[in-house]
């Protein structure tokens, strides 16, 4: 089996980005159609709005099928810092090795772009995600009891200062 990570849109990429994230989430923590909808609407508009060498976009390609994802959203780096999003691997390929090659693609990006922070929303209970997050220098700033997916979780930020 073949596996590929690439930069930039692909056909179907939202959609499948979606599908991930519901399917995941839906059976991790109960989350249901506004959650997915919040995910597609979003993931919509930023590829809509990406700008080269501001917004970045990797997709991890297994047997010609997107199983994985990272972005990092620019559009507010300098007031807010660059918005890591959408990183999510599928069951199929995950302890692979390959989260861990999106975020390093990730981070590169940010340090190239010369982004001084960089910040994450996740939810508690993550502790693969968590601890490859904190293998990149990011740290717990925030975090709070959340429902507004269907389903009560504790909301996270993780942000991430360049020196």
């Amino acid at each position: 089996m073949t596996t590929t990570i690439t930069e930039g849109y692909a056909p179907g990429c939202i959609g499948r980005i979606a599908q991930l994230h519901a399917d995941y989430y839906s059976v991790a923590n109960g989350f249901g159609v506004a959650f997915e909808v919040k995910v597609a609407r979003e993931l919509a508009e930023f590829c809509q709005n990406y700008k080269h060498g501001r917004d970045g976009i990797w997709l991890v390609h297994r047997n010609g099928n997107i199983e994985g994802s990272v972005v990092i959203d620019g559009t507010k780096a300098g007031t807010q810092g660059a918005h890591l999003r959408w990183f999510i691997t599928n069951d199929a390929i995950r302890g692979q090795g390959m989260g861990a090659q999106l975020l390093a693609k990730a981070m590169e990006f940010v340090q190239a772009c010369g982004y001084q922070k960089t910040f994450l929303w996740t939810f508690s209970g993550l502790d693969a995600a968590r601890h490859l997050y904190e293998s990149h220098e990011f740290r717990l700033v925030h975090e709070s009891p959340g429902s507004q997916w269907g389903s009560l979780v504790t909301e996270q930020r993780f942000e991430r200062c360049e020196a």
